[in-house]
C-alpha cells in the first residue's frame, strides 16, 4: 500500500491522539481518584512509561517500513520521537514538581545519590539534544554530524529501561521485558550500533588524549 500524503496525514493524526488521549486519561485519573494509593508516583510512572513506550515505538519505525516496503512512515519517526521526548520531559518535571516540591537542590543531590536516577537524566539529556536539533535545518547545518548525533537515540533506548529496573522495588519481569525488546530492536540495528561504538571509542580517545 502507498502512503499517500493524505494517509501519511491521517497517520500522524491518529498518533498525536494515541499520545494525548493518555494524556487526557491521566488527568481524569487523578481528578477522579482513580490513581492508586500514592497518586504522586502513579502519575511519575505513569509519564516515565509513556516515554519508553515513544523511545521503542521510534524505533520499531524503520524496521516497519522497511518490512512493509512502505517508505512513507519514516515520516512519522520524528513525531514519534518528539512524542517520547515530551513524555520524558513531563515524567523528571512531575517528579521534581510532586515528589520533590520544586526543590532543584534536592534534585542534584538525588542525581549523585541513586544511580537509577542519574541514568534516567542521561537519557533525558540525550533526549533534548535530538529534539533541539530535530528539524530538517538543523539537519542541513550539521549535515553528517546530524546522523552521527542521532545514533545516540540507540544509548537512550537502552538506558530508559534501565533507569525503569534500577528504579523498581520488586517485581524486575516487566523491566527485563522492555530491557529485552529495546535490545531486541537495536539488534536488527546492528550495523548502526557498530557505528555508535565506533564514536563511543573515538570519543574516550579523545578524552584520554586531553
Amino acid at each position: 500500500m502507498t502512503l499517500t500524503r493524505g494517509r501519511i496525514l491521517a497517520l500522524k493524526t491518529l498518533l498525536h491522539l494515541g499520545f494525548l488521549l493518555p494524556l487526557a486519561y491521566l488527568w481524569l485519573a487523578v481528578q477522579a481518584g482513580a490513581a492508586g494509593g500514592d497518586p504522586v508516583q502513579y502519575v511519575i510512572h505513569f509519564l516515565g512509561m509513556g516515554a519508553i513506550h515513544g523511545l521503542i515505538l521510534s524505533l520499531l519505525v524503520s524496521p516497519l517500513a522497511k518490512g512493509l516496503k512502505m517508505g512513507g512512515l519514516m515520516r512519522v519517526r520524528r513525531l514519534v520521537g518528539l512524542w517520547a521526548f515530551a513524555y520524558a520531559l513531563l515524567h523528571v518535571a512531575a517528579f521534581l514538581g510532586l515528589d520533590l516540591l520544586g526543590d532543584v537542590q534536592l534534585l542534584l543531590g538525588e542525581i549523585v545519590k541513586r544511580p537509577y536516577i542519574l541514568v534516567g537524566m542521561a537519557a533525558l539529556l540525550i533526549l533534548i539534544a535530538l529534539a533541539m536539533t530535530s528539524t530538517s535545518a538543523m539537519q542541513r547545518r550539521l549535515g553528517r554530524r546530524w546522523q552521527r548525533l542521532h545514533n545516540w537515540v540507540y544509548l537512550a533506548a537502552l538506558l530508559a529501561p534501565v533507569h525503569f529496573w534500577w528504579s523498581v522495588k520488586s517485581g524486575w519481569y516487566e523491566p527485563a521485558l522492555y530491557l529485552l525488546a529495546c535490545l531486541g530492536l537495536l539488534a536488527w540495528r546492528r550495523k548502526r550500533i557498530v557505528l555508535y561504538q565506533q564514536i563511543v571509542t573515538n570519543f574516550n580517545r579523545g578524552l584520554n588524549r586531553g
